[in-house]
């Protein structure tokens, strides 16, 4: 391997290491369970995306292929999974918190919340 090449690698794992412990830190400081999920979802999204690519250039050929599924399963299912949960804790009624915040669900949310 090349110094450059180590260079890259070296330099995309931190990258990837510091997009999840920054992810990590967006959950313990955002108020509500909507912003908890989108530092949750860019973490798992961007910092697993760098480990992988730093993977599959350090790596052989199959360790490179298993990395492209593995990074193509991610960045399909991150926000579909962050979607599904935001829904949930919406219909279950958990509250938007900031000075800031505008619903704009209004009357919808009572139409359509499950029965209890």
């Amino acid at each position: 391997m090349s110094g450059v090449l180590v260079w890259l690698v070296d330099a995309l794992v931190v990258l990837g290491l510091v997009v999840m412990t920054l992810g990590v830190v967006g959950i313990y400081r955002m108020p509500d369970a909507y912003t908890k999920l989108h530092a949750q979802s860019k973490a798992v999204a961007l910092g697993v995306i760098c480990l992988l690519v730093a993977a599959m250039l350090r790596g052989e050929s199959p360790t490179a292929l298993r990395g492209l599924l593995v990074a193509a399963f991610l960045l399909v299912t991150a926000p579909v999974s962050a979607h599904v949960v935001a829904r949930a804790a919406w219909r279950a009624g958990e509250p938007m918190k900031g000075e800031r915040v505008i619903d704009e669900s209004g009357p919808t949310r009572e139409a359509d919340a499950p029965e209890r």
